[in-house]
């Protein structure tokens, strides 16, 4: 049976600029109320007073406990280094008989290269491939046949490399999208292993991201 607070909860679980802005006591209680009223009305097909929701909201306890502020706040302040690449290019093909075996091409042509950047990933329908835009030549004489879906010139990537254990934290991705969100940061690709988080952006917005990133290492988690 729905209640006034399992209403307050699913809204606020899935607005979570929202909730984070609750947590930091940087709403007014009241306004918020009254704004959710109409919807919260209309969930439990009755009229509710603004006060019952507004008691609801003060009653929350947002999903980051103490002790998974404390698992943040410990993987943050362990982060590894943080590497910047520039001169990046993304390719989208349609997925082929053929894909495999081209991308097996490309990596003998780059594989003593240590300095390229090459990054290459399958779904179901198509794949991604970014590369140092040194070696676009190299992709597009070995791709010809492939059919391109989108092609983006202009990119950088940011790699974390992220303390082990790191799999097992709640919210650790969760925390830098979010933080990235905050400031107007468009994500263009995100690649990641079990211990190495990168994050591709186009270039101008690409000093942005690193200050925030660069930030991670700094956040207290006991104060959001």
């Amino acid at each position: 049976m729905k209640t006034i607070s399992s209403c307050v909860k699913d809204i606020l679980s899935s607005r979570p600029f929202l909730e984070d802005a609750l947590s930091r006591h940087i709403i007014n209680y009241s306004a918020l109320a009254e704004d959710l009223n109409p919807l919260i009305s209309k969930l439990l097909k009755k009229q509710v007073k603004s006060g019952a929701i507004m008691m609801a909201l003060r009653r929350y306890n947002p999903p980051i406990s103490p002790k998974l502020k404390s698992s943040l706040s410990n993987i943050f302040s362990h982060l590894g280094d943080i590497t910047l690449r520039s001169n990046l290019i993304d390719y989208t093909f349609q997925n082929s008989n053929t894909l495999i075996n081209n991308h097996s091409r490309v990596l003998k042509k780059i594989d003593k290269d240590r300095h390229v950047f090459y990054a290459f990933t399958r779904g179901i329908h198509e794949s991604n491939l970014i590369i140092s835009s040194s070696k676009a030549q190299i992709i597009e004489s070995i791709f010809p046949e492939e059919i391109l879906l989108a092609k983006q010139n202009n990119l950088s990537s940011i790699s974390i490399n992220l303390p082990s254990g790191n799999t097992k934290i709640v919210g650790l991705y969760y925390q830098i999208f979010r933080l990235l969100a905050w400031e107007n940061i468009t994500l263009f690709e995100v690649v990641s292993t079990t211990n190495e988080f990168i994050i591709v952006v186009e270039d101008h917005l690409v000093e942005k991201a690193f200050s925030v990133i660069s930030r991670l290492k700094t956040i207290d988690f006991y104060k959001q």
